[in-house]
């Protein structure tokens, strides 16, 4: 593994990481900000998981981070969107970096396809969207997102598994998939919760696609990296981040830099199916979680619709599924 990861085509990696940890170390020790990264212990031993789930699955680092900012420890929403976007900006791209001079295969033109897409729709979602949404329906956005996520993967993780190469369309097709996607999730999802370009893309990939599991999972951690790095850009330079997203950034960064990369190698030897089927678990729990957790604003008719909601989004993916399977049926016939 050692002599692997010392080969040429990981030195490209290797010199990102070590550049960010001598940025960082000289940026903590001059600033004075080690005497207070101890008090944001809980975020950095989160991403620790998070950073793993960000390489190794189809959701960002922030599908952790979320949760555990907003549900465990009572922060506001544009707090763990910020920090989401953040923190997947660094984690993502260094698996990204890693995933490429891998050579993994990736879907190419469906990747440049949403990057096109999100060029449109993080600036529409981040001005026009976000302040139009109330903190808890985000909250609400993102349970039902993961949930329907995760049963997916209960339900097909088995038949997912089973697939090899990924279906070609022409590149027109492609691109115009891939700018739907990219659009529609950038201004509704991305922009208010941090996450979701990843996932609505290998949903898309694995459904209408049926790409290797391989492929898809890639295509779609490069994806959010992207569109991180976007999301901050625009945010940068207008509308700003939450004020106290700096620390939480800056106590989980050194972790996320090489744990995501790490979860991108480490997937091959434990296996994605497994960590598919956990994760997933941990998507339907948290469903629960935040309608426990705002109970009682949502009452038991607010947790009934929410429900119905994930119903819904279930059978529109089974829908896209079925659609998808009878048009290769009848190409074939």
């Amino acid at each position: 593994m050692l002599s692997r990861l010392l080969s040429s085509h990981y030195s490209v990696w290797i010199g990102f990481v070590l550049c960010f940890y001598v940025i960082w170390i000289f940026y903590v020790l001059y600033s004075g900000y080690y005497q207070e990264l101890g008090n944001y212990w809980q975020i950095s031993l989160t991403m620790a998981f998070g950073s793993y789930v960000a390489g190794s699955t189809p959701m960002g680092g922030g599908a952790v981070g979320f949760p555990v900012l907003v549900l465990g420890l009572d922060m506001p929403v544009s707090l763990g969107r910020d920090f989401s976007l953040l923190i997947q900006s660094l984690g993502m791209t260094s698996a990204s970096i890693f995933i490429l001079v891998s050579r993994q295969k990736i879907a190419v033109n469906v990747l440049i396809g949403v990057m096109l897409g999100v060029g449109l729709g993080i600036p529409l979602g981040l001005f026009w969207v976000e302040p139009n949404i109330s903190e808890l329906l985000v909250k609400l956005i993102f349970a039902v997102l993961c949930a329907s996520f995760g049963i997916l993967h209960m339900v097909r993780l088995d038949e997912f598994s089973t697939y090899s190469g990924i279906l070609k369309f022409s590149m027109r097709i492609e691109l115009i998939i891939g700018g739907l996607i990219g659009f529609i999730a950038s201004s509704g999802i991305v922009s208010i919760t941090g996450v979701g370009v990843d996932m609505v893309l290998y949903c898309i990939l694995v459904l209408v696609f049926k790409s290797d599991l391989r492929v898809a999972i890639p295509t779609s951690v490069i994806a959010m990296a992207l569109t991180s790095l976007y999301s901050v850009l625009i945010k940068s330079v207008t509308v700003g981040f939450h004020e106290d997203v700096f620390e939480n950034w800056l106590a989980a960064a050194p972790i996320v830099v090489v744990g995501a990369p790490l979860g991108a190698f480490l997937v091959n030897i434990l296996g994605r199916k497994k960590t598919l089927s956990f994760v997933s678990i941990l998507c339907v729990f948290q469903l629960f979680w935040t309608c426990s957790n705002e109970f009682s604003y949502l009452g038991f008719g607010g947790v009934l619709a929410t429900l119905c909601t994930v119903f819904i989004v279930a059978v529109f993916f089974e829908t896209i599924r079925l659609v998808s399977q009878g048009n290769r049926l009848q190409n074939a016939n």
